[in-house]
């Protein structure tokens, strides 16, 4: 199964990796790292993880306080946010259009 990030998303991840990396030398990479590990277990079991709203699905990171929201749309993963999970919970609904 193959995945996408929504523009978005992928803008909202690199700014984390940005963000880390500014914080400590390689945290950024760290972080990288762990997001495309949650999405290596989406796409290896994209049902597996609960149900956030509708259709979309959540899988956390296990290292920093980040979610990984995705749809699984006609066979791909649609990642729709890389969310800190300490912030606005509902910012990313309007990507589902």
């Amino acid at each position: 199964m193959s995945y996408s990030f929504h523009p978005e998303a992928e803008v909202e991840f690199l700014q984390a990796i940005d963000y880390y990396e500014h914080c400590r030398e390689n945290l950024g990479y760290e972080f990288a790292v762990e997001v495309y590990a949650a999405v290596e277990r989406i796409v290896a079991h994209p049902r597996a993880w609960p149900v956030l709203d509708g259709e979309v699905r959540r899988c956390q990171t296990a290292r920093f306080p980040y979610g990984v929201l995705y749809v699984e749309e006609g066979g791909e993963i649609l990642i729709l946010a890389v969310m800190h999970l300490h912030r606005a919970p509902d910012y990313w609904k309007h990507r589902l259009d």
